[in-house]
């Protein structure tokens, strides 16, 4: 099982996710974020890091805000999680590998609702819905995704917490899991924004490898 372990803003910290395990580091490059990487560390400092994926998270930003982070930081991957049209993610595809985050309410269209970027992403994201924009700490229901042809790779997000690995084992084994990519942990492994408990961290990571 791959993990992403996201909002991360300490250099220490996101050095020490490869050697527990965890495929992907999440930086948040959204200014009103109580978990903006850049308030934290420089981008020649996200640069430096090695050994672990880094995937960048925006909100809304400018296609060439996005690149030249891509460029500054020698990101791998790029998260979209605000308004952004297929239109605006077909030109960042071009450049990079792109998922797509849609944060799900109750009774939600999922297919209707990605239909329209299965063509111009490379992944989904599936995240809680809730006041503004970026994660909730909040569970929705992963019922909803059973019985669904997701079609393209997903990372599974939206309050996942230390208790959760019994639920998680039990969702791998329907077949809505089988274009599960990988989790997305982040605020309720925190001691405060941004700032993850590390043991917390590994103890989940341990559990699911």
């Amino acid at each position: 099982m791959r993990i992403k372990v996201c909002g991360m803003t300490e250099t220490a910290q996101i050095d020490a996710l490869n050697e527990m395990g965890a495929t992907f580091t999440g930086m948040i490059f959204y200014p009103k974020s109580p978990r903006y990487v850049l308030r934290h560390i420089t981008t020649a400092q996200i640069k430096a890091v090695k050994n672990i994926n880094k995937v960048g998270v925006f909100v809304n930003a400018s296609v060439d805000e996005v690149k030249h982070m891509v460029d500054e930081c020698r990101l791998h991957m790029v998260q979209l999680h605000g308004d952004e049209t297929p239109k605006y993610c077909e030109k960042i595809a071009d450049y990079i590998s792109v998922v797509k985050a849609f944060r799900l309410s109750p009774g939600d269209n999922i297919e209707w609702k990605i239909k329209d970027y299965m063509d111009v992403c490379d992944m989904f994201l599936f995240d809680t819905e809730g006041a503004g924009y970026g994660g909730t700490g909040k569970k929705f229901d992963w019922g909803t995704l059973k019985g669904l042809s997701i079609g393209k790779p997903y990372f599974l997000s939206g309050g996942i917490g230390p208790d959760d690995v019994e639920t998680i084992k039990e969702f791998m084994g329907d077949p809505a899991a089988k274009a599960l990519f990988a989790l997305d942990i982040n605020s309720k492994f925190e001691q405060s924004p941004g700032v993850k408990d590390m043991p917390m961290v590994k103890r989940f990571i341990d559990a699911l490898l």
